[in-house]
């Protein structure tokens, strides 16, 4: 039977984004996807949620000693005024700070990313979705150390029930009406190269 416990669709009053553990020092090694790519990916996720007042939550592990701190092109793109929360366990829903942050958005759907895919997104997604959230990860935002971590991550997700998806779609299933005022800034934000492509050779028709 299907599950009526929330609305069918992603909204911008029923989502927020958590962001795991985007650090200098997991990006490289990366190996499933091209760190252009990523970094790409991760931070076009991050503005066009700020263009559609998504929430956002930011968490690192071991910053100061492992892991490094979080990737320039992310800290450079999130607010000022985020506390971005480092903390030592391994999944970040275990940490009461990063949890409570994510409660205090009083938003049912969450959208995760994290590096690695299979235990800093994966891990914290089954966790929240067990305490009666709907969950999501980004794929394409997320990234990992091999093709077998990615398959096992990827599988571990499904078997949960978590939802996965790109990092496009999601924001554009927020945005759900390209007559918005604040479309262009999102599509912007996303900067999907095709639409670029689009949006120039239109920009040229015009004249």
């Amino acid at each position: 039977m299907p599950d009526d416990t929330f609305p069918t669709s992603l909204t911008r009053d029923n989502a927020a984004l958590v962001l795991v553990d985007h650090q200098v020092g997991l990006y490289s090694g990366v190996r499933d996807i091209s760190l252009l790519e990523l970094k790409h990916n991760v931070v076009g996720l991050a503005k066009a949620a700020q263009v559609l007042r998504v929430p956002t939550v930011v968490t690192t592990t071991a910053a100061d000693s492992m892991w490094g701190p979080l990737i320039p092109e992310l800290a450079e793109t999130v607010p000022s005024e985020l506390e971005v929360i480092d903390r030592s366990t391994v999944n970040a829903w275990h940490d009461s700070r990063v949890r409570d942050r994510i409660k205090a958005t009083g938003r049912r759907k969450l959208i995760f990313t994290g590096i690695s895919l299979e235990v800093c997104a994966t891990l914290p997604a089954i966790a929240a979705r067990a305490e009666g959230y709907e969950t999501y990860v980004a794929l394409d935002a997320s990234g990992t150390f091999s093709a077998a971590k990615r398959e096992a991550g990827l599988i571990r997700l499904q078997q949960a029930g978590v939802l996965v998806s790109d990092y496009a779609t999601l924001m554009i299933e927020i945005l759900a009406d390209n007559g918005a005022p604040e479309a262009g800034d999102v599509y912007a934000a996303l900067d999907m190269p095709f639409a670029t492509l689009v949006g120039q050779i239109s920009a040229a028709y015009a004249k």
